[in-house]
Formats: structure tokens, C-alpha cells, sequence
């Protein structure tokens, strides 16, 4: 196996895995915290919260996240190269906005902010990170 497929499958793994859990909030279930309430103290974060986001927004992440799996399948050229550029771009300035103050005064609530830090914010950096690798060597 390849460095590049290696990495494809990697991406493939994180993206289709984030893509299924925001489709199963799209659908209404509350994973992998039951409590909705709960569940959007840890994954939404935004200070008076109280409800999910709703079935279009969580499938359109579902869908842009497979989407964003399948870039690197796509025979090498303009699309592709955009495509992956764009993906770099936007997981990039996700993965900052963790460490921003003016994203933390926004996304306060416990434990997301936490949890944004630690876990979501390097995800978003390791994604960016993976996609620009993508761009540059023209795997």
C-alpha cells in the first residue's frame, strides 16, 4: 500500500465516521450522549442552548463530510485540486477557531469548550494538516 492510499483510507475512516454521527443527529438520535440537553453542551458549545441543530443542517455536515471523504478518490485535476484545497481551507480555520478567544466567548458552555480544545480542534488541524499533505505532493 502507498503513502497516498494510506492516507486516503485514514481520511476515509475519520470523515465517514464524523459523516455517520452528524446523520444520525439529523435523524433525531441523540449519540453517543442520549440526553439531548447534554448532548449539546458537548457538541454545540453556544451559551443558551438547548436544542440540537436541526435535520438540514446536520445532514448538509453529513453530506460535505462525504463529500470531503471522496476527494481524494477523484482522478487528479482541477475539481480534485480545488476541492481538496477548499477542504484544507476549512478544516484549517475550524481547527484555529478552538483557540480563539472570540470563538471560547462564543462557545463557552461546558464541556464543549474543553472538549473543543483538546479533541475537536486538533482533529480539525490533523484534517487540514492530511488535506494540504494531499495538495502538495499530488498524490
Amino acid at each position: 500500500m502507498t503513502a497516498g492510499v494510506g492516507l486516503f483510507l485514514l481520511l476515509d475512516l475519520v470523515l465517514l465516521s464524523l459523516a455517520a454521527i452528524h446523520l444520525l443527529w439529523a435523524l433525531g438520535w441523540w449519540f453517543p450522549i442520549r440526553d439531548e440537553a447534554r448532548l449539546v453542551k458537548a457538541v454545540v458549545g453556544m451559551k443558551g442552548a438547548t436544542r440540537m441543530p436541526g435535520p438540514i443542517p446536520c445532514a448538509l455536515i453529513a453530506a460535505a463530510l462525504v463529500i470531503a471523504a471522496g476527494l481524494p478518490w477523484i482522478t487528479p485535476g482541477p475539481i480534485r485540486q480545488t476541492g481538496l484545497v477548499i477542504a484544507t481551507g476549512t478544516f484549517a480555520i475550524r481547527g484555529i477557531l478552538a483557540y480563539r478567544p472570540s470563538w471560547r466567548a462564543l462557545t463557552s458552555e461546558e464541556p464543549f469548550a474543553t472538549l473543543d480544545r483538546r479533541f475537536y480542534g486538533p482533529l480539525c488541524l490533523f484534517l487540514a494538516v492530511a488535506f494540504a499533505a494531499l495538495v502538495l505532493k499530488g498524490f
